[in-house]
């Protein structure tokens, strides 16, 4: 156990008291949205993925860089989206563990009446939900315990009809999701499943991991993950690129993710150190 082990966990192995009983965190493997919780430096993980983390980032140095500036990209998109094309409702689909700023915190300082439903299957996301719905009184968070590959449960789902109306505007979130789902197919399928509905003007914001700036540390990266069996694809610019089809890929296209839109933050960041495309498109 390392140094930043003990000031989380100390020498616990279980489950940690904040736990309810009736939720198997399986604690004994490593979940990716643990794993990037530990890498972020966040304290809601456990052995197992901290030694995955470890590894990963012995494997693929300038991993926690890349994780930053993913979330920075999150941050960013959701302000754009918000400002620049008035979209005041947000479903965002492979939540994660909650990391300040959350999606509605930077949405709703834009516009207080903005709605957010969070999307998400790890456990350990469900018993930290409370903290995503922390609404301003003028709008909305809600939460719902779903799959990204069953979009009709996500759709048909009760939380989704009280929070969003589907024939104005929304923005689907999908940050740092399909990058553990291996099928491509599958991932465009439920794609144009959940863009179908929604109305024109809806955006699409996508990001997900690449090795077209450093692949030899991306493919021992990717080795890692898998070896902890944590699905791990990473794909190429044409590939992410297809994920949008049908829809208008938004300058500046489909690119590093610490270059979109770039702010003060980013320019602390090399093509080489950030393994995520983004881009945003819109529904016509």
């Amino acid at each position: 156990m390392t140094d930043r082990d003990d000031a989380r966990w100390g020498a616990s192995r279980g489950a940690p008291s904040w736990a309810p009983s009736n939720v198997d965190l399986k604690t004994d493997v490593p979940h990716s949205a643990r794993v990037y919780d530990y890498i972020l430096g966040g304290k809601d993980n456990f052995p197992a993925d901290r030694a995955a983390g470890d590894q990963t980032e012995k494997m693929m140095p300038g991993l926690s860089r890349s994780m930053r500036a993913n979330r920075n990209f999150m941050a960013r998109m959701a302000q754009l989206v918000a400002t620049e094309h008035g979209i005041r409702q947000f479903l965002d689909i492979g939540t994660g563990l909650p990391t300040t700023p959350n999606l509605h915190e930077v949405v709703q300082k834009v516009a207080p009446e903005s709605r957010v439903l969070y999307v998400d299957n790890d456990p350990i996301v469900l018993v930290h939900a409370r903290a995503l719905l922390t609404s301003t009184p003028d709008g909305r968070t809600a939460y719902l315990d779903a799959d990204f590959t069953d979009p009709e449960t996500i759709l048909k789902s009760e939380q989704l009809a009280s929070t969003l109306d589907l024939s104005q505007p929304v923005a689907l979130s999908l940050i740092a999701l399909v990058q553990f789902i291996p099928d491509e197919t599958l991932i465009q399928h439920v794609i144009d499943t959940l863009v179908a509905p929604l109305a024109p003007g809806s955006i699409l914001a996508l990001s997900t991991a690449t090795g077209d700036y450093a692949p030899e540390a991306v493919e021992r990266g990717v080795a890692a993950y898998r070896g902890n069996g944590i699905p791990m694809t990473a794909r190429d610019k044409a590939t992410v690129e297809g994920f949008f089809r049908g829809l208008e890929i938004l300058d500046p296209g489909v690119v590093l993710v610490h270059r979109w839109h770039p702010d003060a933050d980013a320019a602390g960041y090399s093509d080489n150190e950030v393994f995520m495309y983004g881009a945003i498109a819109r529904k016509l």
